[in-house]
């Protein structure tokens, strides 16, 4: 390689080059070390109840006693957990973990289909789901070897009678829990006390044990489960721990997670780093209801905030939200998907705080790049790859490329990448090279500081006329517009050019018309960018966590 790490130079005051990946040798002890420094400190809250770090050692131990001494689970089996963030969440992680199993964070709006595939392929032993979502557990239990099925309602965390009423309300009143019947479930809290009349045995857990398989790819076709050990865990989170730990208060912090904890962004960024910092994670159950989300965010002087664009800019267009207190807010970071220039300058603008963009990959537990903490404003990077971490970027041919400014995938290396994918070690062989070297599919730059910038996806990428066009740069000229909402770019065929591009558009302002968004597009874009076709829908197709869906709009037809 023709240059060497050159983002050292220009790294944050007070981050080091390495972290010290063997301070803990799990997340488990990660847990006991919080639990011992901040015992009486806040941890979790969610609908109006907090848990303690020394609640959250009680209750995940009983946990953890249920698997191990009622289900007779073995080490390394794997247990399943379909919930959105409520309390029953981190006490169902940490008590998997302690009990030396493995988690398989499942969507929860998974269909059935979805649903079967991640419990047959992961072979989980017991799945914890929370009412809601029961009937769909119900529909596939017999195609997989699940033996136990533990079932919650929102409500049952919470004190009483408030409990009882979230659960009724729910049920009964909004219609959110279909009806199921599963012989043989047992209740989350029956599970609790049947763990407490019981032992936790000593269980050795070792940095190479598997912590999570987190499924991802379900774009690409089929999902696979990232194995993600407690040593990738550990060393992510040290590594945005030092990268965004030098302007934190132990023990003080609130940062609000939104984003659900089944996400490998919320549950790296907020759930462990925030654990090591003694900080209280506020739960957001529901982030798409923007107006309780905003009152909610009224009753809590929070710290921290993290999320991807569509939540940004969902919040920065919800009344209200510009009436909230920011003076506590110093840390806001954007992942997930690229963060847009308008939706960052806006944030800034309101907050005062800087929306800092990460980078990451369910692969790299997640991250991979940040941008400095002390960025003065939006800069479209990525960032620079974090302690411990190489990047490089690689032609099709697999050779580094080393001239400054020259696109190529982007391929990271560091103690947070994977072990590989579960049980499939070709689609591993395909991702992880010879070297070591994790491909991204994403295609980047990097500038002479050693900042990446992220193009494009490789199979994103639109090709007009032999020309490359990058979706991302058509969606941030796109996004400028004020009576644009939301907009996603994508390449339909077209017999002339090869392919054309496609914007599919929410609108703000409703009088918008196509004609308006080319003729902007052709004040800021080069020819072959232009948008041919416009549509305008309601909604984009996403991703339970607001990333947009652009092959779903890919495959509808070329409309206007």
């Amino acid at each position: 390689m023709g240059f060497e790490r050159p983002w050292l130079a220009h790294y944050p005051a007070g981050v080091p080059a390495e972290i010290d990946v063997d301070e803990y040798p799990s997340i488990v002890s990660v847990l006991e070390n919080a639990i011992d420094k901040y015992r009486d400190r806040p941890a979790f809250a969610n609908l109006g109840r907090v848990l303690t770090y020394a609640e959250v050692d009680r209750l995940s131990a009983q946990f953890a006693a249920y698997l191990l001494g009622e289900l007779k689970l073995k080490k390394g089996d794997r247990v399943a957990i379909m919930m959105p963030n409520c309390l029953q969440y981190p006490i169902a992680t940490f008590g998997i973990l302690r009990a030396g199993l493995t988690v398989v964070n499942t969507n929860p709006m998974y269909t059935a289909r979805e649903l079967k595939h991640q419990l047959a392929d992961s072979g989980a032993s017991a799945i914890l789901v929370l009412d809601n979502f029961g009937h769909t557990v119900q529909e596939v239990l017999a195609d997989t070897q699940v033996k136990q099925v533990i079932t919650t309602g929102l409500g049952d965390m919470l004190a009483m009678p408030k409990g009882a009423i979230v659960n009724f309300v729910l049920k009964y009143v909004k219609k959110m829990v279909p009806d199921y019947n599963i012989p043989g479930a047992i209740r989350f809290k029956d599970a609790l006390t049947l763990g407490q009349m019981r032992k936790l045995p000593e269980i050795e857990i070792t940095p190479d044990d598997i912590a999570f398989l987190q499924y991802t790819g379900g774009t690409t076709g089929v999902a696979k489960g990232a194995m993600l050990t407690h040593r990738n865990l550990v060393a992510n989170m040290q590594q945005a721990a030092a990268w965004i730990g030098t302007n934190v208060k132990y023990g003080e912090e609130i940062i609000i997670t939104a984003l659900p904890l089944y996400h490998i962004f919320a549950l790296t960024a907020n759930g462990l780093v925030f654990m090591k910092f003694g900080g209280l994670n506020y739960m957001i159950t529901n982030p798409r209801d923007m107006h309780g989300f905003v009152k909610e965010l009224k009753k809590v002087p929070f710290t921290a905030i993290t999320g991807v664009n569509t939540l940004f800019n969902g919040l920065l267009n919800t009344p209200g939200f510009d009436q909230i207190d920011f003076s506590k807010l110093h840390l806001t970071l954007g992942g997930g998907m690229a963060v847009q220039r308008s939706v960052a300058e806006r944030w800034k603008q309101v907050t005062g705080t800087t929306l800092v963009e990460a980078y990451g990959l369910t692969e790299t537990s997640p991250a991979a790049c940040i941008n400095p903490m002390d960025l003065a404003d939006y800069n479209g990077a990525i960032g620079l790859p974090i302690p411990s971490t190489d990047a490089c970027l690689k032609d099709e041919a697999g050779n580094a490329m080393t001239q400054i400014g020259d696109v190529g995938e982007l391929c990271i290396k560091g103690p947070q990448v994977m072990k590989g994918y579960w049980r499939r070690p070709e689609e591993t062989a395909n991702v992880i090279d010879a070297d070591g070297w994790l491909h991204t599919g994403d295609m980047a730059r990097m500038d002479e500081k050693g900042f990446f910038y992220i193009v494009d996806r490789k199979k994103d990428m639109i090709l007009v006329s032999g020309f490359n066009v990058y979706p991302n740069e058509v969606e941030d000229v796109i996004a400028m517009m004020p009576g644009v909402l939301e907009v996603a770019a994508v390449g339909v065929a077209d017999e002339k050019s090869g392919e054309a591009v496609k914007v599919v558009i929410v609108k703000k302002d409703p009088s918008l018309t196509a004609e308006q968004v080319k003729a902007h597009a052709r004040e800021h874009l080069t020819g072959y960018k232009h948008p041919r076709f416009v549509e305008f829908r309601t909604e984009l197709p996403k991703t339970n966590v607001g990333k947009i869906l652009r092959r779903e709009l890919r495959d509808a037809p070329a409309g206007n």
